[in-house]
């Protein structure tokens, strides 16, 4: 599950507020070992992601750098390739299921 949380600092443009919340999400979901909480557990969950929100939120606001920001498709492209280097596809092939 947490494979799929990203480095959300200093991207151009930054993060948006629903990027941080996918990334709450998962990082909720593992930690409570929860896909999806039952209904006497939902609340809870639902409020653990949105204090997770918050403070990667602060988090992000509050962090510097010298460093120039990386451009997401560029990025997005090396995640492609180091894929496919990993699994043996071209890159933009289809997964097999």
């Amino acid at each position: 599950m947490c494979r799929n949380i990203r480095t959300l600092f200093n991207f151009d443009p930054s993060a948006t507020d629903e990027e941080i919340r996918d990334a709450s999400l998962q990082f909720v979901r593992k930690i409570s070992g929860f896909t999806r909480p039952s209904l006497s557990n939902q609340a809870a969950f639902e409020c653990a992601v949105d204090d997770v929100s918050r403070a990667a939120r602060k988090l992000l606001d509050g962090l510097t750098t010298t460093a120039a920001p990386k451009d997401r498709g560029t990025e997005a492209a090396k995640a492609r390739l180091r894929a496919a280097r990993r699994f043996g596809t071209a890159p933009g092939d289809r997964p097999r299921v």
